[in-house]
C-alpha cells in the first residue's frame, strides 16, 4: 500500500460511494468544494504513487509533464481545478452513483421540482427516508440496479456529504450546495 500516509482508497479497483466520499475529503482539505492547487499536487502525487503501486506505469518521467496531460484529460472546464463530477470520472466510482445523483439534479428548476417531490411531509427539510425514496426513484430512472443495503448506504452517503449541521435531514440550503 505504499506509504502510511497514503490517501484513502485509492489503491482500490472500484470505490463505493462512501469510499469515494473519503477520498473526496481527505483531499479537499478546505472544504471548498475543489481540489485545486496544493490539494491537486498532493492528489496528483497520491495517485501516481498508487498507479506505481499497482504496476501501472507512464509515458512521463517528469511529473509536471504528468500532471498536465492529467489536467488536459481530466479538467473540463478548464479552470485548474478538480471538481466532485470531475473526481467521479478519475476514480472508478461503483456505478458512478454521485455522478448520477448530480446529473439529476443539474438545473436548478430541477433541483427545486424534485425537492418538492420528495420533501412529502412538507417540513422544509428532506428526511432519511425521504431522500432514500428520491435516491430509490434516480436509481430505477437511470438503470440502475441496487438493493436495499446498498440504497441504504448511498442514503448515509448522501447525508455525510451535505448534512453539515449532523441533524440527519437535508435544508434547502445544504442541498443547493
Amino acid at each position: 500500500m505504499g506509504s502510511p500516509r497514503q490517501a484513502p482508497h485509492l489503491h482500490l479497483a472500484e470505490l463505493t460511494a462512501s469510499q469515494f466520499l473519503d477520498v473526496w475529503r481527505h483531499f479537499d482539505a478546505d472544504g471548498n468544494g475543489y481540489i485545486e492547487g496544493k490539494e491537486l499536487e498532493n492528489f496528483f502525487q497520491e495517485l501516481e504513487s498508487a498507479r506505481k503501486g499497482a504496476g501501472v506505469d507512464s509515458k512521463y518521467d517528469n511529473l509536471g509533464e504528468k500532471m498536465k496531460e492529467f489536467m488536459h484529460k481530466y479538467d473540463k472546464n478548464a479552470d485548474g481545478k478538480i471538481e466532485m463530477a470531475e473526481l467521479a470520472q478519475i476514480l472508478p466510482t461503483e456505478e458512478n452513483f454521485l455522478l448520477c445523483f448530480r446529473q439529476h439534479v443539474g438545473s436548478s428548476s430541477e433541483f427545486m421540482e424534485a425537492w418538492r417531490r420528495y420533501d412529502t411531509d412538507r417540513s422544509g427539510y428532506i428526511e432519511a427516508n425521504e431522500l432514500k425514496g428520491f435516491l430509490s426513484d434516480l436509481l430505477k430512472k437511470a438503470n440502475r440496479p441496487y438493493d436495499e443495503p446498498k440504497l441504504q448506504e448511498y442514503t448515509q452517503t448522501i447525508l455525510r456529504m451535505f448534512d453539515m449541521n449532523g441533524d440527519g435531514k437535508l435544508g434547502l440550503s445544504e442541498m443547493s450546495r
